[in-house]
């Protein structure tokens, strides 16, 4: 069942559909403030989101239980509340996530990590917050290409979390994200206001999510090899919707 099937899009108006985006973002800024459960608020959150946007998350295959750690393909800044709509969860986002309108102040409230690619200190330091997560049991999201793309293939990885999850013995799942619609990628030196605005003017946007298996690091002894099948997962082309 699709996101649009449990919550059809409210607002046919590109005005409205964006006032209702904001005022719903605005509203759960302020419960984040006091509720002692954020992370599900963050995913209801997310829900009525994409909802009011038009945004539909179909999967093309049931997802399988059991995995911790999510990591996908990255194609817009609306990739992770795809995956928060699904899943209350941590993610590694990068740093200038924080500053985003809004969603920046937000996004620290619910406890997302926040990484500058560019410095190893950083790095270091957000996968020690991973590893704080994990152990205390949180569900985790990773994006490993550390930027968005077109979708056509699939940019380096960045591997620490990857790593550290063989590492870890915490069992992961690849999940591929694909879109048909030109709007949906963010990339280049798009910038996210107009990005937003030009989501809201399109009627629908539909976005696949194509789960791969479950991968258990136990199966995996070579953790080299663990990242290889990591990568050939997200890299594989989604089947047809």
């Amino acid at each position: 069942m699709s996101l649009s099937e449990v919550f059809p899009p409210l607002h046919p108006q590109p005005a409205l559909r964006l006032a209702a985006a904001l005022g719903g973002t605005l509203w759960t800024m302020g419960e984040l403030g006091h509720t002692r459960t954020p992370r599900i608020s963050a995913h209801k959150w997310a829900r009525r989101v994409l909802r009011t946007m038009g945004v539909e998350a179909r999967l093309l295959a049931p997802i399988p239980a059991g995995a911790q750690v999510w990591v996908s393909n990255h194609l817009s800044w609306l990739d992770p509340l795809i995956y928060l709509s699904l899943r209350p969860s941590a993610a590694l986002a990068k740093a200038e996530v924080a500053a985003y309108p809004l969603i920046g102040a937000g996004a620290m409230r619910i406890g997302l990590r926040f990484v500058d690619r560019a410095s190893l200190f950083s790095r270091a330091a957000a996968l020690r917050a991973m590893v704080r997560d994990l152990n205390a049991g949180e569900d985790f999201l990773l994006f490993p290409e550390g930027t968005t793309t077109s979708g056509e293939q699939l940019a380096p990885l960045y591997e620490g979390g990857l790593r550290m999850a063989h590492r870890l013995g915490v069992k992961l799942l690849p999940l591929r994200l694909a879109s048909e619609d030109a709007h949906y990628p963010w990339i280049g030196d798009d910038s996210l206001v107009p990005h937003l605005q030009r989501v809201v003017r399109n009627r629908g946007t539909l976005v696949t999510i194509c789960p791969g298996p479950v991968l258990d690091p136990a199966q995996w002894p070579d953790e080299d090899l663990w990242v290889q099948a990591i990568r050939a997962h997200l890299s594989a082309p989604a089947a047809a919707a």
